[in-house]
């Protein structure tokens, strides 16, 4: 199962820690969704989900302030008493001494952040979603070219890093070289991202490691992009029959998404940048409703009948 520590958490969102004697190194966050604990306070824990990050919002901190003392001491024992990752006061609100004593008493993590709940608790799913989606590594190359994630993959040597370098100097921007980490956010998204070791870098055979972020800038690089569109780069074949239309798409599959897959023979004298630039307008172009296909398939099929009604007059 994915996890991330609960200090990335704390990091992320700069949440004050009210409880800096508590060990936190060990924590770590299992589930994408949060919850605010309001019917837990009044006591119902039939279903409670433990596992989330639990958020006290203003509702939620009124409500503990008008019950009395005893009581209080019931509910928050039995809340404390789960195996909680952590509990969060939104827009600064402080706990009550009580509360404190028995977060102590379990060793669970009381923190504090100035957002507005529902903000803080949009941007914290958000955030979760992507950090603890199904990941899977591939080897390709993966640039953003006019806003379209374009993964270029093919067998080593083939020209993948030399194809996204003239793609840089266009202008366009490096994600990742050799690994691309994917992560499936949704049903519709994979994310693209680099590892931490090879953030920038790219690798030209007979030159070596280039750091691209160095060379061209900080508008060069990016550290995550959706991914768009596959091409996948392979030797000419003389025998094989490439799609000369583009009628009907190909799909290739990454956890079980379908991305838009290009096959493009190389040989020489044929420009990858280009071909990869006109590729991903042509995809934009595709998904704002317009497709060059169909539109030369519309005009070819009218020619043919003015034809043959000119033949039948």
């Amino acid at each position: 199962m994915a996890s991330i520590k609960l200090e990335k958490l704390i990091e992320k969102f700069k949440l004050v820690n009210l409880t800096p004697d508590i060990e936190i190194k060990s924590i770590r966050i299992t589930q994408t969704d949060i919850n605010r604990p309001a019917l837990q306070m009044a006591g119902y824990f039939e279903h409670f989900d433990s596992t989330r990050v639990q958020v006290i919002g203003f509702v939620e901190y009124t409500y503990m302030e008008g019950i009395e003392e005893e009581q209080k001491r019931r509910v928050y024992d039995k809340l404390m008493s789960y195996d909680i990752p952590c509990v969060i006061f939104s827009r600064e609100l402080q706990p009550d001494p009580l509360f404190l004593e028995i977060a102590h008493k379990y060793n669970r993590p009381i923190l504090s952040t100035s957002k507005n709940t529902s903000a803080f608790m949009a941007e914290a799913i958000r955030w979760l979603n992507v950090q603890l989606a199904p990941c899977i590594s591939v080897h390709g190359v993966l640039v953003d070219v006019y806003g379209e994630g374009v993964l270029i993959t093919g067998e080593s040597g083939i020209g993948k890093s030399e194809a996204a370098l003239e793609l840089i100097k266009r202008g366009h921007r490096l994600v990742t070289d050799d690994v691309v980490e994917l992560r499936k956010v949704s049903d519709d998204t994979l994310v693209g991202s680099a590892p931490d070791v090879t953030k920038h870098f790219i690798e030209l055979r007979g030159i070596g490691i280039v750091d691209v972020k160095a060379l061209f800038g900080a508008s060069s690089v990016k550290d995550t992009q959706s991914v768009d569109l596959v091409i996948k780069l392979e030797d000419w074949d003389r025998d094989k029959e490439y799609d000369r239309l583009g009628l009907e798409e190909e799909y290739t599959e990454y956890l079980g998404n379908k991305i838009v897959c290009h096959t493009l023979p190389i040989r020489p004298g044929r420009n990858l940048a280009i071909i990869c630039e006109s590729a991903a307008v042509n995809h934009r172009q595709k998904k704002m409703g317009y497709n060059a296909a169909q539109e030369l398939y519309t005009r070819v099929q009218n020619s043919l009948a003015k034809r043959r009604e000119e033949e039948e007059d």
